[in-house]
């Protein structure tokens, strides 16, 4: 295990995030806006689904393209000012019941 995080790659994402386009991915991502970044989340989830289903199953593949949706979920949630801690929350808060009760429950909602 390499000990790197989530929270390490949060902050890559801020700190390219106030640099140039130029020389930045991450800021010419946000530059573009949140749709373009909700459609390149999009497309790396399809890559994601592709290599896990793929018949020789490469794992490495697999891992690769969910490196990249990760980044780019990342990187849309910088766009809409919305921070990791806050899908945490909310993760910890549906956990506090099994998973078939909290899907019920947003049903209700």
């Amino acid at each position: 295990m390499s000990g790197f995080t989530i929270h390490d790659l949060v902050g890559i994402i801020d700190a390219r995030a106030a640099s140039s386009g130029e020389v930045s991915y991450t800021r010419k991502l946000l530059d573009k806006g949140p749709e373009h970044c909700a459609k390149k989340l999009g497309e790396e989830a399809i890559e994601v689904v592709i290599a896990a289903v793929e018949s020789d199953g490469a794992r490495e593949h697999v891992i690769a393209e969910s490196a990249d949706l990760i980044f780019h979920l990342l990187v849309l949630l910088k766009s809409r000012g919305v921070a990791l801690s806050e899908v945490e929350a909310e993760l910890a808060r549906r956990t506090q019941m099994s998973g078939l009760e909290e899907k019920a429950s947003r049903k209700a909602e």
